[in-house]
């Protein structure tokens, strides 16, 4: 087994966000620094961190300064280029494998990857012009989600089908960008869960309880545990997650949402390989959160026990929920967290805080 890195050692973060400052934050509470290559000043990760690396994520010269900085690096979100990531590897370990990155920023390679190793996924179509939406769209009875392939996020880079059997699409392809696209089936879930699981470099896997999600306008908006799913749907969600992390010789932390039908079986919406949004309620109801046991993997170190103390409800504040925090703050059992953003935007999350109650 690989040694776990001494105390005071250096995890290089790619990306700057919020999630990047939990994850400097833990690493801190576990005795190492932290440096964090992002082009924003005083991005929130910064605020925490160690040191700051301000360049472009696929910069040459910051890759190498945050190469010979770091004694292992991460990242904080599925867009860091592939070739960033390759870069690095060849002179430090970089975690998640930048295999895991390929799968992820491509919604075909994904779906493609998920149901090669057995998981199910809503029917999907590759789509480059409006021919083939027509196409994909009259295999799907007109209606579907056509999505761009790469980068969309939160809602964004989406366009929503129904009953379009008679044309009225010409020029969607063009008003995402004339970028490739996939055209999704919709699926008649019931709801929609998530899972974190971590591995570690040894192959331990661990995964916390699945968490029931509600969006609003592609939105996360909250996450409740435990999830309303029976306990073999728990089981499908959590051996899923295993197979995704061995087939990818993953290390770290991994969110994967899953949709949840009628009889409880799954079908998988997606992967990210870091920690998610949707892992935020470990800070508030687990002896160790997701950031904790991201920084435990990647810095060859134990995993944490993911079983949670508390039940609870995770709310993002989003934009103008900002002005929420003092009558929030009043509250009991209320877990509060804000991320250092200057300016409050709409769709853009401000914080999060968690409400926690006895586990039943």
């Amino acid at each position: 087994m690989t040694a776990p890195l001494p105390l005071g050692s250096t995890i290089g973060i790619i990306g700057g966000g919020q999630l990047g400052r939990m994850l400097a934050m833990a690493a801190a509470r576990l005795g190492y620094r932290t440096v964090v290559l992002e082009p924003q000043v005083d991005c929130p990760a910064a605020q925490v961190a160690n040191g700051q690396i301000v360049a472009a994520y696929d910069d040459p010269a910051a890759l190498d300064e945050l190469a010979s900085a770091s004694a292992v690096v991460t990242y904080e979100f599925e867009n860091v280029p592939v070739v960033a990531a390759a870069h690095l590897a060849r002179s430090v370990a970089v975690y998640p494998p930048a295999r895991a990155l390929e799968v992820a920023q491509d919604r075909v390679a994904e779906k493609t990857f998920l149901n090669g190793i057995g998981i199910a996924t809503a029917d999907f179509r590759a789509v480059e012009n409006d021919e083939e939406l027509a196409a994909a769209l009259h295999a799907f009875d007109g209606s579907g989600i056509l999505k761009t392939r790469r980068m969309g996020y939160d809602g964004k880079g989406q366009m929503v089908f129904r009953n379009m059997t008679s044309g009225g699409f010409d020029g969607a392809c063009s008003s995402l960008g004339n970028v490739p696209l996939i055209l999704e089936s919709f699926v008649p879930f019931e709801r929609e869960i998530s899972i974190i699981a971590a591995r570690g470099v040894d192959g331990a896997v661990a995964a916390f309880d699945p968490a029931e999600n509600i969006h609003r306008n592609g939105i996360l908006a909250s996450s409740s545990v435990p999830a309303a799913a029976g306990e073999s749907t728990a089981l499908a969600a959590r051996d899923a997650a295993r197979r995704i992390l061995d087939a990818l010789d993953y290390v770290g932390v991994i969110g994967v949402e899953f949709f949840v039908m009628a009889d409880g079986s799954l079908l998988a919406n997606e992967i990210a390989p870091r920690v998610h949004n949707s892992g935020h309620w470990t800070e508030a109801a687990c002896v160790v959160s997701q950031f904790e046991q991201h920084i435990r993997a990647v810095a060859g170190l134990p995993l944490g026990d993911a079983n949670r103390h508390s039940d609870c409800v995770m709310e993002n504040l989003i934009g103008d929920d900002i002005d929420k925090v003092p009558a929030l703050l009043a509250e009991q059992d209320v877990a509060m967290h804000l991320y250092g953003k200057a300016e409050a935007r709409p769709g853009r999350k401000m914080g999060h805080f968690t409400r926690i109650s006895p586990r039943r």
